[in-house]
């Protein structure tokens, strides 16, 4: 044998399997069927049941239009979840809770009415109560704990 030559062992083309076959260099190439995986969601149905809940409760408790975001809010995460909340369908009542547990980050943003009812400190109490739910694993009960929270400290809604 000479040098850089490489011995190759006979292949019966019989003993291959589905999806096998000999290349003309001698190698056996495999082709197999790519199964994607079904997305992944963050939360079981009871849990979005409870969210729902919590969301539709603080709105009508407070007047207030409560609403979360759960995902990447990128560099900039202050700024991106300023461009959420003005979105929104009623901007100066809006409270937006963006939550990116892959960047470790809770934005609370309120218009200008939700913000006179909710202030700063209310907000911060939240986000910490979240933030603790949220490092024993417990996505979606600290999340209805902060709005449960958000909704105690704005108090109801003021009659017209």
């Amino acid at each position: 044998m000479a040098t850089g030559e490489v011995m190759r062992a006979a292949v019966d083309p019989s003993q291959l399997g589905v999806g096998e076959a000999v290349t003309a260099s001698g190698r056996i190439s495999v082709a197999r069927m790519h199964t994607p995986q079904a997305p992944t969601v963050p939360f079981t149905p009871v849990q979005l049941s409870s969210l729902d809940e919590a969301l539709t409760l603080a709105s009508r408790t407070t007047g207030l239009d409560f609403s979360v975001y759960l995902g990447e809010l990128g560099g900039d995460t202050r700024a991106q979840a300023e461009a959420l909340h003005a979105s929104t369908a009623r901007p100066t009542h809006a409270v937006l809770v963006a939550v990116s547990p892959g960047e470790r980050v809770v934005e609370i943003v309120t218009g200008e009415e939700s913000h006179r009812r909710l202030p700063d400190r209310g907000a911060k109490l939240a986000v910490m109560s979240m933030v603790a739910s949220f490092k024993e694993g417990d996505l979606a009960g600290g999340l209805v704990s902060g709005l449960r929270m958000l909704a105690d400290q704005a108090g109801h809604a003021p009659r017209s």
